[in-house]
């Protein structure tokens, strides 16, 4: 595979582009960040932006929220640095690793903030993983569509029309660039949220399993609804320079944020990274399988730019941690209810060339210290999926 000669994301990722000299788009984005935009003029258009929603409702602001490192800081700089009133909208996945409570209750206590969460019919979000594994190879579209449609519902129920969001997707792939003011809305959900399924494609493919009803939460809004209020959802990267490291110092030292080991990322350089979810050591093994490359990738990729990280000692760390089999893939198949052979000849359907896996390279990963806490309560019926062939395989599609 072609790698970029920067940093260290293969042409298989998401959006990448190579330069004459093999730079990736990602790195020329953030050339583009640090030698190109005047931060100290973005931050004033900031104060412009949010002033004429300041005190003109119940709430100045929503502030989506999972307790990840990123939401976290958006919280504290929304109420520590703009004064703002934020409505704190959850959006709970049935995901949710248990350090994850003891941060929000220290930083919702800290911070003194109104919390609103919702979580979707376990039922419904296990259909949902099944059908978005089997069609995108990813599991994630019930969490990725329900965080953002809903907030966006959430919006319009509280006539709450400024939504802040975390760091533009310039950072981390190629959607959009550092030159774009990006806006959070139905364009950027389809083009890189929704994996090209909406809520009524999900209707149509479960073929009667969910009701129509029970899919609202990852619907997103009619356009004209979010017009009448005046919606305004941005990403509060396009307007303060996104440092992750430097923002977690933050919200460590501010609010008491305690960071954890996650599955496929060595500890010790990143205690910080999707700390929150029990789902990630498996959604970065399905990108290891599709794509070759996995978590380490994407976080050294990042301290590289930010020169904390030679690309020989990225090299070093992509090779011992990539492509391990996570410890939790067994819970994962147990609430799915598929075999690890599904599992892996789904996956093998969403492979991006050249990649290919080899099975007979992959090593185990190590079990989390949690691992014991999560959730192992087991509900076999309704089963989950569409009606099996003769042979016991599971359908793929309609």
């Amino acid at each position: 595979m072609i790698y970029c000669t920067r940093c260290v994301l293969p042409e298989t990722h998401d959006t990448i582009m190579f330069d004459d000299d093999g730079v990736c788009s990602v790195c020329r984005q953030i050339d583009y960040r640090d030698e190109e935009i005047d931060w100290a003029e973005r931050r004033k258009m900031l104060d412009e932006l949010i002033e004429p929603y300041r005190e003109k409702g119940n709430y100045d602001c929503i502030i989506p929220f999972s307790g990840g490192k990123d939401s976290t800081f958006q919280l504290w700089f929304a109420v520590r640095e703009l004064k703002l009133k934020p409505l704190v909208v959850r959006f709970d996945h049935w995901g949710y690793r248990p350090l994850v409570a003891e941060n929000n209750t220290r930083t919702f206590k800290i911070l003194g903030v109104d919390v609103l969460t919702f979580q979707p019919n376990w039922h419904v979000v296990r259909e949902l993983m099944l059908e978005s594994l089997t069609r995108r190879g990813d599991f994630c579209w019930h969490c990725h569509t329900g965080v953002y449609a809903h907030t966006m519902q959430i919006a319009l129920r509280y006539e709450t029309p400024l939504i802040l969001w975390g760091e533009s997707l310039a950072e981390y792939a190629s959607w959009y660039s550092y030159d774009e003011f990006e806006e959070v809305d139905e364009k950027r959900f389809n083009r890189a949220m929704n994996q090209g399924m909406t809520a009524d494609d999900m209707y149509e493919f479960l073929g009667g399993r969910v009701s129509r009803r029970d899919l609202y939460p990852f619907a997103y809004p009619r356009r004209k609804d979010l017009m009448r209020i005046k919606c305004r959802s941005i990403c509060l990267g396009n307007y303060i320079k996104w440092d992750t490291r430097k923002q977690v110092d933050i919200i460590k030292k501010e609010l008491g944020w305690k960071g954890q080991p996650v599955e496929g990322i060595p500890f010790e350089y990143w205690d910080y990274e999707k700390i929150e979810c029990q789902f990630q050591g498996v959604r970065d093994y399905c990108k290891f399988i599709k794509r070759g490359y996995g978590r380490v990738e994407h976080l050294a990729g990042i301290d590289i730019r930010n020169n904390r990280m030679s690309r020989e000692k990225a090299w070093e760390l992509c090779e011992q941690f990539r492509g391990l089999r996570p410890a939790s893939l067994d819970r994962f198949l147990e609430f799915l209810q598929i075999t690890e052979t599904e599992f892996m000849e789904i996956l093998a359907t969403h492979a991006v060339h050249p990649w290919k896996t080899d099975p007979e390279n992959m090593g185990d990963g190590e079990a989390l210290p949690d691992m014991e806490q999560w959730d192992r309560i087991r509900v076999d019926e309704p089963p989950v999926g569409p009606p099996r062939d003769a042979g016991g395989k599971l359908r793929k599609y309609l």
